[in-house]
């Protein structure tokens, strides 16, 4: 199988990239400098760099890169600096969701190509009913006003729900929601919940970067698990760091 991933120089995208190559697959990645990626990599016959900002690149360029991709996965995020949370493209998440998506269906392949998406737990799936409390509800309504990067991901995964939906030819799709992530080394036990078990705000849990990478590549190496969770929005949190 071919899989982009988009976000691959991240946190989080690095290690899927790691999950995906060490599980046999081609891995094509879109990122703005190669410096920061591992040595192994540039040298690795599976994995092709391809050095661009994704949402500077044209339709044409797009469509030719998805062309031959089984799956694509994005752990694109903002980076925590004032620039990265208050400049431009204060859409990255939803615009590169948007625009991947349309090359993809611009293909007109037989087959559907899986959209996996990093999400938050912070972002609600509004196809559920997913209650809330009152305190949760005002504090994320000021993180929509004071964190344009929070609006950026209720968008990507609204435009996963609303526009590709559950009934797209082309596209099937899976917003993982992590809770809290913190760094490990190796992949533990962790659990899967179709909603949070827990308030993201008040009460939040934890997940390692390593599981969540691991749980998206699963979910693109293996059709049955990915059937379970198709147009779903998956929680996801460590077992080792549950109360």
């Amino acid at each position: 199988m071919t899989v982009l991933v988009v976000g691959a120089s991240g946190a989080t995208g690095s290690k899927l990239v790691q999950q995906l190559l060490n599980q046999n697959h081609k891995v094509k990645v879109i990122v703005r400098s190669p410096k920061k990626l591992p040595d192994s990599w540039k040298t690795n016959d599976n994995l092709q760099i391809i050095t661009a900002s994704v949402l500077e690149l044209s339709d044409a360029e797009l469509k030719n890169i998805v062309h031959d991709c089984q799956a694509v996965a994005s752990c694109l995020g903002h980076n925590l600096t004032f620039k990265g949370i208050y400049g431009q493209p204060r859409r990255l998440v939803t615009d590169a969701a948007r625009r991947l998506c349309k090359a993809i269906q611009s293909n007109d392949l037989q087959s559907s190509t899986k959209y996996v998406l990093m999400n938050t737990t912070g972002n609600r799936n509004r196809d559920l009913n997913e209650p809330i409390s009152f305190a949760q509800k005002g504090v994320i309504g000021l993180l929509r006003l004071l964190l344009p990067p929070h609006v950026d991901n209720e968008k990507a995964a609204d435009y996963l729900r609303t526009q590709i939906g559950q009934n797209n030819n082309f596209i099937e799709w899976v917003a993982v929601r992590p809770d809290g992530l913190i760094n490990e080394d190796r992949v533990t036990d962790y659990e899967i919940h179709p909603s949070p078990t827990r308030s993201a705000i008040f009460n939040a849990g934890k997940v390692s970067r390593i599981n969540v990478a691991h749980f998206m590549a699963s979910l693109i190496n293996d059709n049955k698990l990915w059937n379970a969770w198709k147009g779903q929005m998956p929680v996801i949190y460590s077992k080792s760091h549950l109360d």
